[in-house]
């Protein structure tokens, strides 16, 4: 009966798991709940790959009862419900393990049908998610619960499972195996931390060579062509998505086009071209702003340019806007302006609009009463001082200048105006 190559070397202890290192290492906190016996109900949370259904097996097996696995994608509370039939009978007297994998496929009711048992103890929970658990876990199971997070593992972690794959599928086939020099390695680096598509790759190399009986030659290109952009992690509805648009971003405002050309292009290997224009124009507004206020435009053209030339060919005009951005002068003045007359009015901190500034509608209504409005550009330099703010709040200060040339300027600019009056 054939098994997938990932699932016939799955580890049986902790040591032979890769990764981890940070809740499995000596001294891990993971590592010693496990070996104490006494296993709390957990949530493993990270990506795919990670070895969170290695580690629930070999902690239910530390525990000794029974062990279930059910896939929140496919089961039901029927299924549920038979698990829980066993508990207290010959078949698990002590209580059951479920390992519920991708729990946050579960609604409200189906989650809440495991809260009974996981209270009296007959029910040890291990679920699984790939997406965070403090967003799609409800808090009655998520109180009840610990969470380990596992993260993506290490090229250099990955490489040793790679060649123990391919010894494994070499002596499944009775073949004579070569390698290529870097073709471990290259499986390894474009996993992208999942141990899983490192495994699939290798057998997807075999199965390139399933005519070949006796000596079985993987080369680099062949690696190549079958582990092309598996090292991506991205999925436009969770939380890679919002990783690498906040990183792109955060590079932006950090000054830094390197990190953010590669967050650009992991955006766009994964073909979203537009989530990628909209965060970048607003890195452009948010961060740049009046430091250097054509940037604006220029971002703006560089984002319809992409638009409308689509993929491959937009790549040019992003790359040259993320550069721009990167290497622009950084002012977050109108971002903290905007922010602080929103949080007054949020509040409540309003007041009636000054006389002199309202439309003058109402003294066409009958309403008519000397308005008092001064009009700026009858005065020298186009300015004469008056209150602009309602009563309320006739001195906030929302904004203020940025140190850079551009607002500098402006600030210089209008305080010998404003001293002349």
């Amino acid at each position: 009966m054939y098994r997938p190559l990932a699932d016939s070397i799955r580890p049986k202890t902790l040591d032979e798991v890769v990764g981890q290192r940070h809740i499995l290492g000596e001294q891990g906190v993971l590592r010693r709940i496990i070996q104490g016996g006494a296993i709390p109900n957990m949530i493993f949370y990270g990506p795919s790959g990670t070895g969170k259904t290695t580690v629930a097996e070999i902690a239910a097996a530390r525990m000794g009862r029974p062990f279930h696995r059910l896939n929140a994608t496919t089961a039901s509370l029927a299924d549920i419900k038979e698990v829980m039939a066993q508990v207290g009978t010959l078949l698990a007297p002590e209580g059951v393990v479920l390992y519920l994998d991708e729990i946050q496929y579960f609604n409200k009711k189906q989650q809440q049908s495991l809260l009974e048992f996981m209270e009296n103890g007959k029910l040890t929970l291990i679920a699984s998610t790939t997406e965070n658990p403090y967003f799609y876990v409800y808090n009655a199971v998520l109180s009840r619960s610990t969470v380990f997070e596992f993260k993506p593992v290490s090229p250099e972690e990955v490489l040793p499972m790679v060649e123990r794959g391919i010894r494994r599928m070499g002596e499944d086939r009775g073949v004579t195996v070569t390698c290529e020099e870097g073709v471990a390695d290259y499986v390894a680096r474009s996993c992208g931390g999942d141990v899983r598509k490192a495994l699939n790759a290798v057998e997807a190399l075999f199965a390139a060579h399933g005519a070949d009986l006796e000596t079985v030659a993987l080369t680099l290109e062949e690696a190549k062509a079958l582990a092309q952009r598996s090292a991506m992690r991205y999925d436009r509805e969770g939380d890679d998505h919002y990783d690498i648009l906040s990183a792109l971003h955060k590079s932006i405002r950090g000054s830094d086009p390197d990190a953010a050309l590669h967050y650009l292009a992991r955006l766009l290997e994964a073909g979203d071209l537009l989530s990628a224009c909209r965060r970048i124009l607003c890195a452009c507004c948010e961060d740049i702003g009046l430091a250097y206020p054509m940037a604006i435009p220029i971002v703006k053209a560089c984002v319809d340019s992409a638009v409308q030339l689509g993929l491959p060919e937009g790549r040019l005009p992003l790359a040259d806007a993320v550069i721009l951005l990167c290497t622009a002068p950084k002012s977050n003045s109108g971002v903290m302006a905007i922010d602080g007359a929103l949080a007054d009015v949020r509040k409540g901190n309003t007041g009636d609009y000054p006389r002199h500034l309202q439309n003058v509608h109402l003294d066409s209504a009958g309403l008519e009463r000397e308005q008092g409005y001064l009009y700026p550009h009858n005065y020298p330099n186009h300015y004469v001082k008056q209150q602009y703010l309602p009563d309320a709040i006739r001195d906030r200060v929302y904004y203020h200048y940025g140190e850079n040339k551009t607002e500098q300027a402006a600030r210089r600019y209008w305080e010998e105006i404003k001293s002349k009056q």
